[in-house]
């Protein structure tokens, strides 16, 4: 390497640590200097301003969601998987409604679809699907639903 070479490099890196140095100088100096504290108020944060619905007005609300005259399949699909993704396996009234507008619908792939994820909801609580389907049966047998167990598509 020759001299003036690394003369001109090590005057350019000096330069260039000189002006960091600088630039930290003077930001250490600005945390440094007194300035009058203004301290504005804590803002207190309310998550739950509304009102808390209740389990009935819960299922009343779906059980008049799903009893519109002018559901489509769309607002149907869109219900269900709206009402599937909350944390709770749904009342049988709720079921019996979204049942109803698939007949409406003359839909019967969404209603044994209905059954499925109700099936799938219960998850590990073997107790909860049988107790459903004993509320509905009075509802399949009005609108000739047969459940997936009857259908024989519970084992594929």
């Amino acid at each position: 390497m020759s001299v003036s070479l690394y003369r001109t490099v090590s005057i350019h890196c000096g330069n260039m640590f000189r002006a960091v140095f600088r630039l930290s100088a003077t930001g250490a100096r600005s945390l440094t200097r007194s300035r009058p504290c203004y301290s504005a108020p804590l803002a207190s944060r309310c998550y739950s301003h509304g009102k808390v619905e209740t389990d009935e007005e819960f299922d009343a609300r779906w059980v008049t969601y799903f009893s519109k005259p002018d559901i489509d399949t769309w607002e149907l699909r869109k219900g269900m998987n709206t009402l599937i993704g909350y944390d709770l396996v749904p009342e049988a009234k709720i079921i019996d409604s979204a049942l109803r507008a698939c007949r409406r619908l003359n839909d019967l792939a969404s209603a044994i679809r209905i059954l499925e994820a109700v099936k799938d909801k219960a998850g590990p609580h073997k107790d909860i699907y049988p107790y459903l389907i004993q509320e509905l049966k009075p509802t399949l047998s009005e609108l000739g639903i047969s459940t997936p167990e009857e259908l024989g598509i519970d084992k594929l």
